[in-house]
């Protein structure tokens, strides 16, 4: 269970900064990705997060399996499941091929720029657009499990939901509230961390 949180918190501190805009300027982005932050941000926090994370919601699942919320801890869980296999895909690609990229372009050869628009061509994009809803459908579930499992876990619950939710959108819109919202989801996933499995025994 304590997966969660710590998944959370690895959200957030993968977000504490964020790449250049590759369009705007693809030197600044280039010099961005081949840093060792942003390798590490995305093999250890990004993709062990979500493994970790995954773990954490599936001995939730578990632990929910005989009380009322059970068939949508199910259905949250495998939902949960598809949207971070799928965003993990994502994470993979920004972690192996960005700095390959990046330094190809620093290096100055040829065909850099294209190589990235390449990478990210519409089978990235739909992985993305299906991660994306699996990821929200499977967190508001997740959340309304937690909720409707005993009424001390309400806020949390719906909390824990809503904060992924908001932390995927900041995303692609504001982005210095991405560490926000996933510290707000780790708070949250804290307090169900602590009193689920005493409501579970």
């Amino acid at each position: 269970m304590w997966l969660l949180p710590v998944y959370a918190l690895l959200l957030a501190l993968s977000t504490l900064t964020h790449e250049p805009d590759h369009a705007e300027d693809f030197e600044a982005w280039s010099r961005y990705v081949t840093t060792d932050v942003f390798v590490v941000s995305h093999v250890g926090a990004s993709i062990l997060g979500a493994g970790l994370g995954l773990v954490g919601v599936v001995c939730a699942m578990v632990l929910m399996l005989r009380g009322p919320a059970a068939g949508t801890a199910l259905v949250a869980t495998a939902l949960t499941i598809l949207g971070n296999v799928l965003f993990t895909s994502i994470f993979a690609a920004a972690a192996y091929a960005q700095p390959a990229i990046g330094r190809a372009f620093l290096a100055e050869m040829p065909g850099a720029e294209r190589l990235y628009d390449d990478v990210y061509g519409a089978p990235l994009l739909t992985a993305l657009a299906l991660g994306a809803v699996t990821f929200v459908a499977g967190a508001l579930l997740l959340g309304r499990a937690f909720a409707r499992t005993d009424p001390s876990l309400r806020w949390a619950g719906w909390t824990y939901g809503a904060s992924l939710v908001v932390f995927l959108i900041a995303g692609f819109t504001v982005s210095f509230l991405q560490p926000v919202a996933a510290a707000v989801a780790c708070v949250a996933a804290v307090v169900v961390s602590l009193r689920l499995p005493t409501l579970a025994a």
